[in-house]
């Protein structure tokens, strides 16, 4: 096509269109128990857009109405950044308190998932708003993990 428009080309990935920034608009995002690690939960983000996303850097969580947001494992940067094809899914494991939280817990009803731009800085796009399984405790020196495109590294932290 002579003006040079990219609509409707297949891309190298086989999608329709250049990658974009994942976010609430174009990812479904799903929270859930896992049986191990204990105190542990899984966040999963499927992109339900037509075209590929990039999950950058880890998900910015808000438990409830909490001031800040939840600590990143910096140890758990993935090789690369994770990209989703339409359909596929990244994930992010949550521990939920450290070994010195101790009794200091609060339960948690609502969690807010923001996603990160490439630069790291702030958050682009519309946050997901999640409801915790019933139960859930958090202390203030659990973690999230960066994205990674496999389950089973997500819970090794």
């Amino acid at each position: 096509n002579s003006t040079g428009s990219d609509t409707g080309r297949k891309g190298s990935t086989g999608s329709t269109g250049s990658p974009v920034t994942c976010t609430g608009d174009n990812t479904k995002v799903t929270i859930s128990k896992v049986s191990r690690p204990i105190n542990h939960l899984l966040l999963t983000a499927t992109n339900t857009g037509s075209r590929p996303c990039y999950a950058y850097n880890a998900p910015a969580l808000r438990f409830d109405d909490a001031q800040a947001v939840f600590p990143v494992l910096r140890s758990s940067v993935p090789q690369a950044v994770v990209a989703l094809e339409p359909g596929q899914s990244a994930y992010a494991g949550i521990g939920l308190f450290g070994e010195t939280d101790g009794k200091d817990l609060y339960e948690g009803t609502d969690l807010t998932v923001y996603f990160t731009p490439r630069s790291n800085s702030g958050s682009t796009g519309s946050p997901a708003e999640l409801k915790l399984p019933a139960g859930t405790h958090w202390g203030d020196n659990g973690f999230v993990t960066y994205w990674q495109s496999d389950m089973a590294v997500a819970l090794t932290y």
